[in-house]
């Protein structure tokens, strides 16, 4: 979770600043979706082991 918010801040701090590179927005952008979806399977493994 914690790496999906830190590649979303580079990614806001670099729309921020402007003028950046599209191909490095898009890498970060790939990048954060990846990671949400890492995060939310480790959440529902979590879940699903303290269930039982």
């Amino acid at each position: 979770m914690l790496g999906t918010l830190g590649v979303l801040l580079t990614g806001v701090i670099g729309l921020v600043r402007g003028g950046g590179d599209p191909a490095r927005s898009n890498r970060l952008m790939q990048w954060r979706v990846v990671l949400q979806g890492a995060a939310l399977l480790l959440f529902l493994l979590l879940m699903s082991l303290m269930r039982s």
